[in-house]
């Protein structure tokens, strides 16, 4: 297959296939890219409060800003993935300052 067969083939102009920017951003697969990102610092920043607070949860809180500036349907979700996120860095931050480590146990 030609570059220029590949180029009609694909919707573009043979002289913008080169070109990344004059392709068409396709907004459903932006918006569903967000609403993943929405639900996974949702997830992380859940799991994020168990174990792993202090990569979990700074993690949470970059997805859960990339998805809300991406102008996601799932604003709740990912308002909900930051908070989470946070809380997972304020418990962190209550483990070092109370036991002096990052890590915590259930029992004695």
């Amino acid at each position: 297959m030609t570059l220029t067969a590949f180029a009609r083939r694909a919707g573009t102009d043979a002289a913008t296939t080169g070109n990344d920017a004059a392709r068409p951003i396709d907004p459903r697969k932006s918006t569903r890219d967000a609403d993943g990102l929405a639900v996974a610092s949702f997830v992380l920043g859940l799991i994020g409060l168990l174990v792993m607070n202090i990569v979990l949860g700074p993690i949470a809180v970059v997805m859960a800003v990339i998805a809300l500036a991406r102008s996601t349907a799932r604003r709740g979700r990912a308002l909900l993935g930051l908070a989470l996120g946070i809380a997972d860095l304020v418990v962190l931050g209550f483990l070092v300052t109370g036991n002096g480590t990052v890590s915590w146990s259930f029992g004695s």
